[in-house]
């Protein structure tokens, strides 16, 4: 294991970051949250830039037109777009990071050919169809089925949780395509084009007041067969790829967003005062502020050791499962610290006066949502528990 740059890997960063400085300045504002069409043309464009500079699908292969950058290139990239604020991958997520590389593994040549450069550009959004009403720590038990009728499927249920579902091109989706068989063995992986007929996005309202997330109903959608990825019922095997690449180093970007707002967190117990004194002077939460500062660092120090195992096995493994175990329990805690540091501006998700306390509020809230998103907590202690403590597995 080796936690230390390269001079390659440091011309990387030098290069990278002498780009972003140029480029960032010409970026136009974020769209407001709820402007969707705006969001979309806003991520999608910036995504078009990163590709006519070569940092598209910046760790993909370069024969299907990525950049074929290293693992630790890849978590520089993250870091030095973060510490800029350069625009997140945002609308473009699940096709760069979850459906895109599910089909340079697993997809036919046609499909690749027609479905990757279009993802690079930005031309195309994708949403995940993999969560439903009644499944989702337990995703085989989903019951959205496809029968095949001649050269189609014909497909009918719903799916929740549809990021951009009602903003996306195709969506990446499971479908029982066996009723009969075990419950992991009658699935399949799908592409769906979401302007099918039958199909039904509804937004669902977020307590961040958000509408990013949609549940997706399906009234007899006729889709090819050509576009199932890997062989019929074999869906299962095919989506454990796909979440392979979401419990690697997904959280990366949040990290780092957590490690700078630990530090303005403690400017901003710097100017808050109460009885003469500053939220500072309490030598309570200066210590909770230390720590949390130090497990971010330590954590960091994992995400490396997690990269420096993937650049020579090609695998993140189980210690991608650990980070995020240990991520979710230290967003909790320094949204609690935030909420408590700010008092009264808790609660308002707008900033108060000019301390902008917004922000700690809505990173509060979407902590939340960590305890189940990309594998739930419980999921995950599994998993961990299992596969390096060689606990018996659970029934």
């Amino acid at each position: 294991m080796d936690l230390r740059y390269t001079e390659a890997e440091e011309a990387f960063r030098a290069e990278l970051v002498a780009w972003l400085d140029d480029v960032l300045p010409h970026v136009p504002p974020e769209p407001r949250r709820d402007d969707w069409a705006g969001r979309r043309a806003w991520d999608t464009a910036w995504q078009r830039m990163l590709y006519d500079a070569g940092y598209a699908g910046i760790n993909w292969p370069r024969e299907y037109g990525g950049r074929g950058a290293t693992p630790t290139e890849h978590l520089i990239f993250l870091e030095e777009t973060e510490r800029r604020h350069a625009p997140y991958v945002g609308h473009n997520f699940v096709g760069l990071l979850h459906a895109g590389p599910t089909l340079i593994a697993e997809a036919t040549e046609e499909q690749k050919a027609f479905h990757l450069p279009a993802i690079l550009r930005g031309e195309h959004v994708w949403c995940q169809g993999f969560s439903e009403p009644g499944a989702g720590s337990d995703l085989a038990s989903l019951r959205t089925r496809a029968v095949r009728d001649g050269d189609e499927y014909v497909i009918n249920g719903s799916k929740i949780w549809t990021s951009f579902g009602h903003n996306a091109d195709y969506c990446e989706m499971l479908v029982r395509t066996d009723p009969d068989a075990p419950k992991h063995k009658g699935i399949s992986w799908l592409i769906l084009p979401m302007d099918l007929p039958g199909i039904d996005p509804r937004p669902l309202p977020t307590m961040e007041n958000s509408t990013e997330f949609c549940e997706v109903y399906f009234d007899d959608v006729r889709v090819p067969v050509a576009n199932r990825v890997g062989a019929e019922n074999d869906g299962w095997r095919v989506t454990m790829v796909t979440l392979s690449f979401e419990r690697g180093t997904a959280f990366v970007s949040e990290m780092l967003i957590a490690m700078e707002l630990t530090r303005e967190l403690a400017g901003l117990a710097k100017r808050i005062t109460s009885h003469g004194a500053t939220r500072w002077d309490d030598a309570g939460l200066r210590r909770d502020i230390g720590r949390l500062s130090g497990e971010l660092d330590a954590l960091w120090a994992l995400t490396k050791r997690n990269v420096s195992q993937a650049q020579r096995s090609g695998l993140v493994g189980t210690g991608g499962n650990v980070f995020k175990l240990a991520y979710t329990d230290l967003l909790h805690r320094l949204g609690d610290l935030a909420m408590h540091t700010i008092n009264r501006a808790s609660l308002s998700m707008d900033d108060l006066g000019e301390l902008g306390t917004g922000k700690f509020v809505l990173h509060r809230i979407h902590g939340l949502s960590l305890s189940i998103a990309a594998g739930t907590t419980q999921i995950n202690k599994n998993i961990v528990a299992e596969r390096i403590l060689g606990l018996p597995k659970d029934r």
